[in-house]
């Protein structure tokens, strides 16, 4: 095998304009990560020492975990768990439909699922709590339909952790969709023949061959899903679901404490951190 040339080894220790292009931008998207993560420990209180600092930051730290902070962690995690489920069942088997079957309207839904993406979580969550609260129409139409008084009957509410949930899988799952599909798509068809030969069925062909070979991609789909889900304000805010988000713009501006709002947004980061390794 021919070694590389002294002068490309050369060339790659030199500081490359691009090199400095890519340590500028990781400088700047680092910077605001620092600083809210320097806030884990920093008090609220001005022209105190850095010591009695982190002893105040500590404090308030102590206080969100005794008074908030449970509520919010458990909140978000069961609205990410329901969309990690939710959504890769969704995402995962409308890209294996689509990229394995021949149907009518085929390249419709293709993209038609990828539609989700252009409405706002918020904007949806007005239109399902309208449609499904109990003056909306489908309420409305089965007590008028069954003679129903409003006690008479139970329905899911919307306005919950789990309605949270279910709305944000319905609208982010087109982001574990895309990246499946592309995966099924560039599977190896030999694969799937060596298994039929073999005498697998279609639907172990899937769970042993084709999904495994499309898991690198439906996890990279289901972690774009849970950020932009723990990152949203609006739907949850709507909702009266207490979140991290909710609870950072709240200690801003309701209660314009600051450093307790850096320290929530620090425990999300950190909260997304874990997802990622999961």
């Amino acid at each position: 095998m021919p070694s590389l040339s002294p002068h490309f080894s050369r060339q790659t220790g030199a500081f490359h304009p691009l090199l400095l292009a890519s340590l500028l931008v990781a400088f700047l998207v680092g910077v605001p990560i620092v600083g809210v993560l320097s806030n884990l420990l920093v008090g609220s209180a001005d022209g105190v020492d850095a010591a009695d600092g982190a002893v105040a930051g500590a404090a308030t730290l102590v206080h969100l975990w005794n008074t908030v902070l449970p509520e919010y962690l458990f909140n978000s995690f069961a609205i990410a768990a329901i969309v990690a489920v939710l959504g890769a069942t969704l995402g995962v088997g409308c890209a294996w439909l689509v990229a394995a079957f021949d149907f009518p309207g085929k390249r419709i839904f293709e993209w038609a699922l990828v539609l989700p993406l252009a409405m706002p979580a918020y904007v949806v969550a007005y239109a399902y709590t309208d449609f499904l609260q109990f003056s909306g129409p489908v309420q409305s139409g089965l007590r008028a339909l069954f003679g129903w008084q409003a006690h008479d009957y139970w329905f899911p509410q919307i306005r919950s952790v789990g309605g949270a949930g279910v709305l944000f899988a319905l609208v982010l799952y087109p982001y574990i969709y895309l990246l499946a599909r592309n995966a099924f798509l560039e599977r190896s068809a030999r694969m799937l023949d060596a298994a039929r030969t073999l005498g697998v069925g279609p639907w172990r062909a899937f769970f042993t061959v084709s999904l495994p070979l499309a898991r690198p991609a439906a996890a990279a789909g289901i972690a774009l899903a849970l950020m932009e889900t723990l990152a949203d304000y609006g739907a949850v805010a709507y909702f009266g679901v207490p979140t991290l988000t909710t609870g950072i713009y709240k200690s801003w501006y309701a209660f314009s404490d600051r450093t307790a709002a850096a320290q929530l947004a620090a425990v999300l980061l950190i909260t997304v951190t874990v997802l990622m390794l999961l």
